[in-house]
C-alpha cells in the first residue's frame, strides 16, 4: 500500500536540498561553458602544440569516468604540498567546489566538441557574404558565426545540459548533500529505498523537463523558420456577374 504521507514528507525534504543541486548545475554549467570556448579556440588553432593540447584534454576527460575524475580532484590534489599551500586550497578543500571543478572540466570537453561541430556546420557562403559587406571580425562573430553555431549546436548542447543535471548526483560521493545525498541519508534511517528514490527521480525529471522547455524556446528564437507563421485573413471574393464573365 502506498504511504502518501511518507512520500509527501520525503519529497519536501528532498526539495529542500534542491538549491545545492541547482548550485552545482549552474556553477559547473557556466564554468564549463567558459572553459569550452577556450578549448574550442585552442582546438581550431593552426598551432599544432595548442591544437594538440586541446585534443589531449578532450581525450582525457571524455575517455575517463567522471567519478574517477571527481575522486582524483577531491582526494588526490590534497596530497601535493604545492596545492595545500597555494591560494586555490581554500576552494579545493571544500567538497562543493571540488564537485563543481570536476563537473566543469568534464562538461567542457564535451561542450567544446559540440561547439566545434556547430562551427564546422556553418555554410561558408554566409561568412563570405558578411566579409563582402565589410563586417569586422568581431561583428562577423557576433552577428553571423556565434548565432549560427549555437543554432546548429543547440540540440546536442541541450542533451549535455540534461546529462550534467544527472551527473550532479555523483557529488554525494564526496559528502555534498544535494538531492541524491539527502536521499541516501533518508534511506539509511528508514530503509525505504523504493519510495525515496522515486521521489528523487521525480525531482530530476522535473528539472530536466524545465531545461528541455528552455532550450526549445531558445531554439525557436534563434530559428525564425520554426515559429508559427501568422497568415493574413483572406478577403471575400466578390461574386462574378454573368455579363462580366462573358465579356
Amino acid at each position: 500500500m502506498i504511504d502518501f504521507p511518507f512520500l509527501s514528507e520525503t519529497f519536501l525534504r528532498l526539495a529542500a536540498a534542491l538549491p545545492v543541486t541547482l548550485g552545482l548545475f549552474f556553477a559547473s554549467f557556466v564554468l564549463g561553458g567558459v572553459l569550452a570556448m577556450g578549448i574550442l579556440a585552442l582546438r581550431m588553432s593552426r598551432n599544432r602544440i595548442l591544437s594538440g593540447f586541446a585534443r589531449f584534454y578532450i581525450l582525457v576527460f571524455r575517455g575517463s569516468p567522471l567519478m574517477i575524475q571527481l575522486f582524483l580532484i577531491y582526494y588526490g590534489l590534497g596530497q601535493f604540498g604545492v596545492i595545500r599551500h597555494s591560494f586555490v586550497w581554500p576552494v579545493l578543500r571544500e567538497p562543493f567546489f571540488c564537485a563543481v571543478v570536476a563537473l566543469a572540466l568534464c562538461t567542457a570537453s564535451y561542450t567544446a566538441e559540440i561547439f566545434r561541430g556547430g562551427l564546422l556546420a556553418i555554410p561558408g557562403g554566409q561568412i563570405e557574404a558578411g566579409m563582402a559587406c565589410g563586417m569586422s571580425r568581431w561583428l562577423l562573430l557576433r552577428r553571423i558565426i556565434a548565432p549560427v553555431m549555437l543554432r546548429y549546436a543547440l540540440p546536442a548542447y541541450s542533451t549535455e545540459a540534461i546529462l550534467l543535471v544527472k551527473s550532479t548526483a555523483l557529488a554525494s560521493l564526496v559528502t555534498v548533500w544535494d538531492v541524491t545525498g539527502v536521499a541516501q541519508q533518508i534511506i539509511q534511517r528508514t530503509y525505504r529505498t523504493m519510495e525515496v528514490f522515486v521521489c528523487a527521480a521525480l525531482i530530476y525529471l522535473i528539472l530536466n523537463f524545465i531545461i528541455v522547455q528552455i532550450y526549445a524556446w531558445v531554439e525557436r528564437r534563434l530559428s525564425p523558420r520554426l515559429r508559427p507563421v501568422e497568415t493574413a485573413p483572406s478577403l471575400p471574393v466578390p461574386p462574378v456577374i454573368a455579363g462580366e464573365k462573358n465579356e
